[in-house]
């Protein structure tokens, strides 16, 4: 058996085939549910899927941690590779799905300054926005101690960071308003949206208010935008809802 599995694993997991998802619909997970579900539409891409409650801290447990040490959903594991290959950190799993799955770019680019620029924006939302906005809904929520400082630092700064991307896809420094994050012209749907969108849709839950997003107007077409598309209502659907 591999060093990856024991005794505790879920059989669904160690005995899996082909692409493997370990997940909750939270917004990290949503990211590569959206992402799997787009390659299907395109490319027929199957895989299969379990489940774990965060809230009962199964993501901790060491059958888990021998997935990913950081113990944090979701998990990608590749049973094509001998022995088993597994992902953590959502944005290294879209990048591993677009570079073994998306043969044709259909969700990156070809070109480098283009490829270029959706990594720049995925790694900004990873390393700006999540952190900032999951901050702003444990302070506000979860916290058992309400904090004011904390709670107005994190809601000010996840609305600096949608004023970020309402700098990109309003043109203000261009001219051309933009549909998508990254690429030329009116940008191409990518990588860089699938890694984004599933946070700034929850606005609401994190307590922003149609106010406070009124400052936003291309950001808010944005989420609509990418709302309507099939395989993003399928990734956020019911299909990964809890069992």
């Amino acid at each position: 058996m591999s060093h990856l599995f024991e005794a505790d694993t879920p059989d669904e997991v160690k005995n899996a085939k082909g692409l493997h998802l370990v997940t909750m619909s939270t917004p990290n997970g949503q990211k590569v549910q959206i992402m799997l579900e787009e390659l299907h539409e395109v490319y027929g891409t199957e895989w299969t899927t379990s489940f774990v409650n965060i809230m009962t801290n199964e993501q901790k447990k060491d059958w888990f941690l021998r997935l990913n040490p950081n113990g944090r959903i979701p998990i990608l594991i590749d049973h094509t590779q001998s022995p088993p290959f597994t992902v953590m950190e959502t944005s290294s799993e879209l990048l591993y799905l677009l570079k073994f799955a998306d043969k044709n770019d259909v969700f990156g680019f070809k070109d480098e300054l283009e490829r270029s620029q959706a990594l720049q924006w995925l790694f900004f939302w990873h390393g700006s926005g999540a952190p900032y906005q999951g901050q702003t809904n444990h302070f506000a929520k979860f916290a058992k101690e309400k904090i004011p400082y904390a709670i107005e630092r994190f809601r000010n700064e996840t609305l600096r960071v949608y004023g970020v991307l309402e700098i990109q896809l309003s043109g203000k420094y261009t001219g051309e308003p933009r549909e998508y994050l990254a690429g030329n012209g009116k940008g191409k749907y990518s990588i860089a949206d699938i890694g984004t969108w599933p946070w700034v849709k929850g606005y609401e839950f994190s307590g922003f208010s149609k106010e406070d997003m009124e400052p936003f107007p291309h950001l808010l077409k944005w989420i609509d935008r990418i709302a309507e598309r099939p395989a993003v209502k399928l990734g956020t659907s019911e299909k990964y809802s809890q069992k």
